[in-house]
């Protein structure tokens, strides 16, 4: 049975060197599509710019049909096509989105707009084998489908049926576990077998550090709370598509220059004390190797996070690993590090519209997810319930004794 076609993706094709280890033809980022090769032009470093080229693309292999048609005769495929084509490329983050769309022209291949359905949908569900992947993807099938309509290309309504929500991720660290999450990134090994004979020996730790980074990372994204996509492109300095700390200043730009804001809103925040004295220390470590290169002036122009030189790209594989040797249970993500600053904001007492400003986040998105923590919380009803009806809101009355005669357990 031949095996399933993984759709266009991007590779980056590792330098090339000569015999001598001269660099004789540096990464670039490649389009693999059909078993064919297509060369971006695009160095490492232009990770965003690939991306769009991807979502590009997957948009200009077929161009789709832009005429007022019956719902019947519309293919989805072709809505899909129009979405890549206008909306993809222009979002914050493309790739994903263009892996999504690819899933969804593979499944609703041959079908039409009155073809969406509940039970169609549902079938799709089913077919992902994923509900919260599968419902991610619905949704931008309902948002080509608007993009659509709003284009003027069909009428009628179609209603996209979504599976329902999972339950909210509640999973927050304590500060311990927070400690001993850092320290597992820290002080992590490479582990070397050094046998003879045929024997291959004990694991044994090398001098090799090889999750220095993850510890960076988690630091960062305790302290502000901060989304990983902005975490990994932080670096010293303003430059397109990077998000950057202004160590004078000691604020955060999360959102990446150039950017354009979106729902999920990246504004400055202050650099909290400590933070800032790790940021301003990772500098000077950064100056350093500057200088040591003969750089001149030494000013680093590199990310905050980053793994043998260059930018960390995702840090789940590092974060599992970390995760496990620390020993820590339940479900642990990178995004935990925000609900856990959440959780931490409320616990300390923090008003929750300057909390909802830190994080970037809605008042009401940080009452109804993070609110149970703060100390304030439902604190009127508790009070109100411990005390004598009409006395809630009344200082107690004191006797000769000092002590209080309303309330529960009062001595008489």
């Amino acid at each position: 049975m031949p095996r399933p076609a993984k759709g266009a993706r991007l590779w980056l094709r590792p330098a090339r060197r000569d015999a001598s280890g001269r660099v004789t033809h540096a990464a670039t980022w490649i389009i693999l599509d059909g078993g064919r090769q297509r060369v971006t032009g695009l160095g490492a470093d232009a990770r965003k710019e690939a991306e769009r080229a991807l979502a590009h693309h997957i948009a200009a292999k077929y161009e789709a049909p832009r005429r007022d048609r019956d719902l019947a005769e519309i293919p989805v495929t072709d809505v899909i096509h129009i979405y890549l084509k206008d909306v993809v490329p222009n979002q914050s983050r493309p790739k994903p989105a263009a892996e999504r769309c690819t899933r969804l022209l593979m499944w609703w291949k041959g079908k039409t707009l009155a073809d969406v359905s509940a039970a169609t949908c549902a079938a799709y569900v089913a077919g992902r084998g994923n509900t919260g992947g599968a419902r991610r993807d619905l949704e931008d099938l309902r948002a080509a489908i608007g993009h659509h309509a709003k284009e003027g290309l069909h009428r009628g309504e179609v209603r996209v049926a979504l599976p329902a929500k999972g339950a909210p991720r509640e999973r927050w660290l304590t500060r311990d576990e927070a400690a001993a999450l850092l320290w597992a990134g820290w002080r992590a090994r490479e582990q070397q077998r050094r046998g003879r004979k045929g024997d291959p020996g004990e694991p044994r730790p090398t001098r090799r550090w090889t999750m220095r980074h993850l510890a960076r990372f988690v630091l960062i994204g305790l302290y502000t709370g901060t989304r990983a996509g902005a975490i990994a492109s932080a670096s010293w300095s303003a430059s397109a598509g990077r998000s950057y700390v202004d160590l004078k200043q000691g604020v955060f730009y999360r959102l990446a220059v150039g950017a354009r804001p979106t729902k999920k809103r990246q504004p400055p925040v202050p650099i909290p004390a400590r933070l800032l004295a790790h940021m301003r220390r990772w500098y000077e470590v950064a100056a350093e190797d500057a200088r040591a290169a003969g750089i001149e002036p030494p000013v680093p122009t590199g990310y905050l996070v980053e793994y043998h030189g260059q930018p960390v790209q995702s840090v789940k594989t590092a974060f599992r690993s970390a995760v496990d040797l620390a020993g820590l249970d339940g479900q642990i993500t990178p995004h935990t590090l925000r609900h856990t600053a959440a959780t931490w904001l409320m616990q300390a007492g923090v008003p929750m519209w300057e909390a909802a400003g830190f994080l970037g986040m809605s008042t009401q998105m940080v009452e109804r997810t993070y609110g149970h923590h703060h100390p304030d919380h439902l604190k009127g009803a508790a009070t109100a319930l411990g005390s004598r009806p009409g006395t809630a809101n009344k200082t107690p009355t004191k006797t000769l004794n000092g002590k209080g005669t309303s309330g529960v357990g009062t001595n008489r």
